[in-house]
């Protein structure tokens, strides 16, 4: 079965929930490939879940090539979307296609997602022509953190929720053919999702999106001190993996792993003569 296009998930849309998930190797694309995923989104929050900073602003270009390839060989049926990684396309529309094109020509992605409204509409439209399919992000942006404040819900007043608006269409205009709302009021999600002509994509951003995102180690329970209000966990594997490879260290330090049955049979191993004075 090939990977589902960008026509595809249209058609998708129109009648049912599209459905992503981050994911950053080749074994955790396999998984939720199997799963049943639409969209797999090799996330510039690898920056925070794989690299351990405190936001996405360290990512690089080259690391986010390095993960999109290999996501891409664990995938076969769902969409591949990489996020562009700041710094690598605000420079111009220019810098915005060529960091795309890498995206796509090295990685393997289907289509790139970049952040921002009404100021990446000229990168975005510059993609698009090219024949790149680019996702919009719009509302909280991570690679905005310090402008924010921090990881803040943004669109509480109506001028900021109007501009948020208005950032949508402009990405929809731009060529888009969806766009991701985060860290919005359920309300005004509700609100732009039937505004605009293209899907949505939610996460934190309530139900009423065209479909919804979450981050696979933070939906699988992997980091219990991380508990957004947005957030649900569909399993709780930090406990799991603490307790299995507990185990399996107590195992090893009493002897009972290895066991007969992990061993290889065959000619025991000659046994040198010491050598004569």
């Amino acid at each position: 079965m090939s990977r589902y296009s960008v026509l595809d998930l249209r058609k998708k849309a129109d009648n049912d929930k599209l459905v992503m998930i981050t994911a950053y190797d080749a074994t955790m694309a396999r998984l939720v490939d199997r799963a049943g995923v639409d969209m797999v989104l090799v996330g510039d929050s690898l920056g925070m879940v794989v690299q351990g900073h405190d936001d996405t602003l360290p990512v690089t270009l080259d690391e986010m090539v390095y993960h999109t390839r290999c996501v891409s060989r664990g995938l076969e049926r769902a969409h591949l979307t990489a996020d562009l990684p700041f710094l690598s396309y605000q420079i111009s529309p220019e810098q915005a296609l060529a960091s795309a094109g890498r995206l796509m020509k090295e990685g393997g992605a289907q289509s790139v997602k970049l952040e921002g409204g009404e100021r990446s509409a000229e990168a975005i439209a510059r993609c698009v022509e090219a024949g790149i399919p680019v996702v919009g992000h719009v509302g909280l942006t991570p690679q905005s953190v310090h402008a924010f404040g921090g990881f803040r819900v943004q669109g509480r007043s109506r001028d900021d929720a109007e501009q948020i608006v208005t950032d949508a269409l402009a990405v929809q205009q731009a060529g888009a053919f969806c766009v991701v709302l985060e860290g919005i009021p359920a309300a005004l999600a509700t609100r732009i999702t039937a505004t605009l002509q293209v899907p949505t994509i939610g996460i934190g951003a309530g139900a009423d999106c065209t479909g919804q995102v979450l981050v696979c180690t933070d939906m699988l329970g992997m980091d219990l001190s991380f508990a957004p209000r947005f957030l649900k966990r569909f399993a709780a594997l930090e406990d799991t993996i603490i307790e299995a490879v507990g185990t399996y260290a107590d195992e090893v330090r009493t002897g009972v792993f290895p066991g007969p049955e992990h061993a290889f049979g065959g000619a025991p191993a000659a046994v040198p003569l010491a050598k004569l004075p």
